[in-house]
This record gives C-alpha cells, sequence and structure tokens, in this order.
C-alpha cells in the first residue's frame, strides 16, 4: 500500500473517531455525569450475572489492559513491525511514545470531564480516578491496534485469525470493566474511540514523515528492490512511449 493512501485511511479513520468522541464528550458533560444511553441497563445486567468463575475470569483479563503487560505488547508490536535492527528499534520507540502519549492525552480529558463512577458498593474489583473515558479501555485499544498494525506488515497475507484475536482481547478489556461494575458502558465507548481515534493519527503521521529508510520491506520483496516497503513512496507512472522501447545504436 503507497504512503498516500495510508496517510488518507488513518487521517479518515482519526477524523471520523475524533468526532464521534468529542459528540460522546459533549453529551457526557451535559448530563453532569449521569448515566447515559444504556448505561443502567448493562449495570444492572452486570450486577445480576456475577458467578465467582466468571468474576475471576473478568479480572484476570482485565489486569492485561493496563501497567506493563500493555507496555510490553506495545514494545512487542515494534519488534514484530520491523526487519532490521534499526526498524525494530525505530519501532519500539514509535509503538511505546504511541501508547504513553496515548495514555497521557486520556488522563488529560478524565481530569477535564470529572465523571463520576457507577456506586462503590457494586465494584468487583479495585479502581482509581473518574470513570470517562476508561483508561483500561483506551489503554488495550491501542495496544491492540499496534499489535494488529504489526502483524499486518509482517504477515500482510497471513496471519488473519490472529489479528481477529487480539482485536477481541482489546474489546473484551473494556467490556470488563462494565462488568466489573467499575465503568459505564459510556466510559468504556469513549475509551474505544479516543484509543481508535489516537492509533489512526499516529499511523497517519508516522506514514507522512517518517522517513522510508525506517520502514520495512514486505517479506516477498526481493534482496535488490531496497524501494519497496509495506508503506510504499509514491512514484510517477513510466511514460507510455518509452515500455518495450530498445534504445538506439
Amino acid at each position: 500500500m503507497r504512503r498516500a493512501d495510508v496517510t488518507e485511511l488513518s487521517g479518515s479513520v482519526a477524523l471520523g473517531a475524533w468526532t464521534a468522541f468529542g459528540l460522546l464528550t459533549l453529551a457526557v458533560v451535559g448530563a453532569d455525569g449521569a448515566p447515559l444511553f444504556l448505561d443502567d441497563t448493562l449495570h444492572a445486567w452486570s450486577l445480576a450475572h456475577r458467578p465467582d468463575m466468571a468474576v475471576a475470569v473478568a479480572r484476570a483479563l482485565t489486569a492485561t489492559g493496563t501497567g506493563v503487560i500493555a507496555y510490553l505488547l506495545a514494545a512487542l508490536a515494534g519488534v514484530l513491525a520491523g526487519r532490521t535492527p534499526r526498524q525494530r528499534l525505530t519501532g519500539v520507540v514509535l509503538a511505546v511514545g504511541c501508547l504513553a502519549t496515548g495514555q497521557l492525552l486520556r488522563y488529560t480529558v478524565m481530569v477535564l470531564v470529572h465523571r463520576p463512577r457507577p456506586p462503590r458498593q457494586d465494584w468487583a474489583t479495585r479502581a482509581s480516578g473518574w470513570s470517562f473515558p476508561s483508561g483500561h479501555t483506551t489503554t488495550a485499544t491501542v495496544t491492540a491496534g499496534l499489535l494488529i498494525l504489526a502483524l499486518t506488515m509482517s504477515a500482510p497475507r497471513g496471519g488473519t485469525a490472529l489479528r481477529v484475536a487480539v482485536g477481541c482481547w482489546g474489546a473484551l478489556v473494556g467490556l470488563t470493566r462494565v462488568y466489573l461494575g467499575v465503568h459505564w458502558f459510556t466510559d468504556v465507548v469513549g475509551g474505544w474511540l479516543l484509543g481508535l481515534g489516537w492509533l489512526g493519527l499516529c499511523l497517519c503521521a508516522i506514514s507522512r514523515w517518517l522517513p522510508a529508510r525506517f520502514l520495512p520491506r514486505p517479506p516477498s520483496a526481493a534482496p535488490g528492490h531496497a524501494g519497496r516497503h509495506t508503506l510504499q513512496e509514491d512514484h510517477e507512472s513510466p511514460r507510455p512511449g518509452r515500455r518495450g522501447r530498445s534504445r538506439p545504436a
């Protein structure tokens, strides 16, 4: 895929996600933090369906969406995205930087909106800070997106099942926050949108400004074709009259 196409696609995704996130944030602020849409319904359902085994599984899954595990997975994405030591190092720095700055952005929004969490007596795990947007959800969304992008770059024609599994993990981490009673559903939707928007913005910037020498070639590229990258540069097409014409003696 050409770099211009990647830039346009990721920019469009970022714009759509940011627009939806902005509208949702306005709704949350306008309601003064009160539950919205399906918040009460899903919260009540979660409280009524909490067998011990399901709660234990939800706690284990939700723990993978924050802290050291998320940063290790982001670093792994950077390693998978590169094909040379320099590309892998660049990938790790960019992936971890994308995750860290995304968390900083999420924390800033959380403090500004200061939405209260659901009642503490309904919690089935520990939580801290304000509620919107969900931090675990945002972190898992960015991390899952980085892994999916890395897997696509390293194996563009395979690994579909693994990419789907990674995407399901990112979504399920958010849903566990609702199931465990520490977030409203709209907090999770906000985390999904914020994470997707930030990931799209980062990819748009990288595909637009990162020098081509830092981009990996697809696995099928021949060693001599150094100009062929997963994010290919735009080149002018050869003139029709030149194709197949031999040079004069």
